[in-house]
């Protein structure tokens, strides 16, 4: 058991697996001089897991559920920026294919783990 629940969560740490990926996606950016998208890509990614663990901590599970749809939604934020850079030429599409079913499975695990908060 670890110091705080979240960390024992498998939603978080397959969010903390995926922002792992979005980050080295930021740093590429970065790394074309991209850097107000690395720096929006790097933001969203640690709303997932930073929404989880916030979420962990309150009292009721109405109030948790709420951080999960926001970790939803910048999941939703990462997906539409991974597309956009796609689209953009600024990263492969392999990089893309990569992403979005990671993303596409965290989405899922959040709705999941709500409705198990009930």
């Amino acid at each position: 058991m670890s110091d705080f629940r979240f960390e024992d969560f498998k939603i978080w740490q397959h969010a903390c697996e995926v922002g792992d990926a979005l980050c080295d996606l930021a740093d590429k950016l970065g790394e074309q001089h991209l850097y107000a998208f690395a720096d929006q890509l790097r933001r969203a990614a640690l709303s997932i897991t930073n929404n989880i663990a916030e979420g962990s901590g309150s009292e009721s599970k109405k109030e948790f559920a709420n951080f999960l749809n926001y970790a939803r939604r910048s999941v939703f934020e990462c997906a539409n920026m991974v597309i956009f850079f796609e689209r953009k030429q600024h990263i492969t599409a392999e990089e893309k294919n990569r992403l979005i079913p990671q993303l596409a499975e965290l989405s899922k695990m959040i709705i999941s783990f709500k409705r198990s908060l009930k």
